[in-house]
């Protein structure tokens, strides 16, 4: 299968899932005495556009427009003593500056499914399943000519074991000490370079390839995932997700210390029905991606790690339902 229609099977099957699934769950004589379901849908779509235009502006200034998509799904079924709550996140983002080619500023596929069984008020047994990858082509900075990451490359799917403790509707603290992650890098040219941590391509001396880079990587280890959803004033809405991952099977044994984080903000103001206004923030560290180390000629002289920020700010139109 070409990664066209590979990339076009993954989004369409986890959008039918998540529209499907409670036909396949709700049964209606369970519910025909109460006259309601265990299943609670809903979602909304927001389309955001930013534009800033100058002419003969002394203090100077770039003329700009961006344009931002985004896509919330959710489907919770809220049983006896089960519940299962699912989420689908598509983000896209564009952005045109005058003189400059069209570049992408946010690019997001991340479906969250999370299945617990009720062992007291407050606790319960989870399995947590991700999966996250991006749409298209980034790179790192506007003059790179060779991409960083594409359609899963990276990929990640985690799946994990642990216990989900509650002590209010708006606060949920995962913890797991038996997680699984699989990162994939199925672009071969990034592969090849050992992109994501994946083993690079092998070569003899004349430069000739022995070996092609691998294209997944496993690791299993600790997690923790903390979520917190809830309305803090009138039309105010703030969602917040802390990802930890620490891998305590890597190779390198000094490494098992060092734990992945994945912290994401965000805050919801709806203006009315139609008009919304959201801030982001989302930080990231991977002790595994390593960007270059440039000298004051331009030459790379090595790679280091460092904190990934990322800050939208965006007002626009919103559809919910």
């Amino acid at each position: 299968m070409s990664l066209q229609k590979t990339k076009s099977a993954i989004v369409f099957f986890s959008l039918v899932f998540l529209t499907i699934a409670p036909a396949f769950a709700d049964d209606p004589k369970d519910n025909e005495d109460s006259g309601k379901t265990p299943w609670d849908i809903s979602g909304y779509f927001s389309q955001q556009v930013n534009q800033a235009s100058f002419s003969y502006w002394e203090k100077g200034g770039e003329n700009s427009l961006s344009s931002t998509s985004n896509l919330n799904f959710k489907a919770d079924f809220d049983g006896d003593q089960l519940e299962w709550e699912n989420r689908l996140n598509l983000r896209y983002g564009i952005l045109k500056t005058e003189g400059e080619s069209m570049q992408k500023n946010e690019d997001r596929i991340r479906l969250n499914s999370r299945l617990g069984r009720e062992i007291s008020p407050h606790f319960r047994t989870t399995v947590l399943t991700e999966f996250q990858t991006q749409f298209d082509k980034g790179y790192r900075n506007r003059d790179d000519e060779e991409y960083s990451s594409r359609f899963m490359a990276p990929g990640e799917l985690t799946l994990s074991l642990g216990i989900d403790y509650r002590p209010w509707r708006f606060l949920s603290v995962f913890v797991s000490p038996a997680s699984g992650r699989l990162i994939f890098v199925l672009d071969q040219k990034l592969a090849d370079r050992g992109a994501y941590g994946v083993d690079p391509a092998e070569y003899d001396e004349e430069g000739n390839l022995i070996r092609h880079g691998r294209n997944s990587r496993a690791e299993f280890g600790a997690a923790v995932d903390i979520r917190f959803e809830k309305e803090i004033m009138e039309n105010i809405n703030v969602e917040s997700r802390l990802g930890l991952f620490n891998d305590l099977t890597d190779e390198d044994i000094s490494n098992r210390k060092n734990t992945d984080v994945d912290w994401e903000t965000i805050v919801n103001l709806q203006v009315n029905r139609y008009i919304s206004a959201s801030f982001l923030l989302h930080m990231l560290y991977a002790h595994d991606t390593l960007f270059p180390v440039y000298d004051d000629a331009g030459e790379q002289v090595g790679q280091t790690r460092k904190i990934q920020l990322k800050q939208l700010v965006g007002l626009g139109l919103t559809y919910n339902f």
